[in-house]
């Protein structure tokens, strides 16, 4: 029973994830922290910069490099297997091109929780990563997306992006009983997943139990958007969400777009900031 802690939730979704971003950005800019931070997938690797406390960092490297092929796309699934090109993204992005403050990130007291998948239990993980350097590659499971990635192995364990588990962890916070709990989101209010029919048995087919996970992968969004939605209804939740929708492709390219999502963040902030402090209790 965690009791008087404030948990914040990030969802994931590839390059929407820069409204999240956005969002992050203006929480820093007004000194608005948490005690706890769940984030999947996007809302893992760009949430990061919220505990190591750099403001635009997440923006400013993707405009920067949105068309440089090593970074992600087809050039990089090709020519290595995973849609999000590891050196570039893991090595020399981190430690040379924008480099993360690791330092700031280790001792901000902020507990940070990577969300992924387990490939052989079909399970979600939630680890938590005290010191983002030596635990990078479960940032990098967090996002390795299905299809399009090879799956990343830790510790003998195998693992892909933490969204097919638990794309939005809000049952585990509320399971965990945090008094104040913050979700963003990057869908519209009222967005709901169709059923797909990705050939998840025909690609992982040695790993049964990740199919029936992957299977059910929907509803449970679904579920969770229900339950999200309930509980902000009732006030007992804060959830910012893109007011408009803005059409952003998983590895968008096109940095006006890029910019657009990640506006968007910043503006529905903006227009929530007083009722966010006032519910989180923020001193002014």
């Amino acid at each position: 029973m965690m009791g008087n802690k404030t948990a914040l939730v990030l969802e994931g979704g590839a390059m929407r994830g820069l409204y999240s971003a956005g969002v992050l950005d203006v929480f820093m800019e007004n000194n608005i922290n948490v005690d706890i931070i769940y984030g999947v997938s996007a809302g893992a690797l760009f949430g990061l910069n919220y505990k190591s406390r750099q403001i635009g960092r997440a923006l400013r490297y993707n405009l920067k490099y949105a068309n440089e092929k090593n970074y992600m796309g087809w050039y990089s699934l090709i020519t290595t297997g995973n849609i999000m090109n590891k050196d570039f993204c893991f090595n020399k992005l981190v430690y040379e091109l924008d480099k993360l403050d690791f330092e700031t990130y280790k001792n901000n007291p902020v507990d940070f929780y990577a969300v992924v998948t387990n490939l052989q239990t079909g399970k979600p993980e939630y680890i938590k990563i005290d010191d983002a350097q030596k635990d990078m590659e479960y940032f990098r499971a967090s996002g390795c997306m299905p299809f399009v990635s090879k799956p990343v192995e830790i510790n003998g364990n195998l693992y892909l992006d933490g969204a097919i588990a638990d794309a939005v962890p809000f049952k585990k916070v509320l399971d965990e009983n945090y008094e104040k709990i913050v979700v963003i989101l990057t869908r519209p209010l009222g967005y709901r997943k169709k059923s797909s029919h990705l050939p998840y048995k025909l690609v992982y087919g040695k790993f049964p139990n990740f199919i029936e996970t992957a299977k059910d992968c929907c509803k449970r969004y679904n579920e969770t958007m229900d339950l999200i939605e309930k509980y902000e209804y009732e006030n007992k939740i804060i959830v910012l969400r893109p007011s408009k929708l803005v059409k952003v492709k998983r590895v968008e390219k096109d940095k006006n777009k890029l910019q657009n999502i990640y506006d968007l963040g910043v503006s529905d902030c903006m227009n929530k900031l007083d009722k966010i402090k006032e519910y989180l209790q923020v001193k002014v």
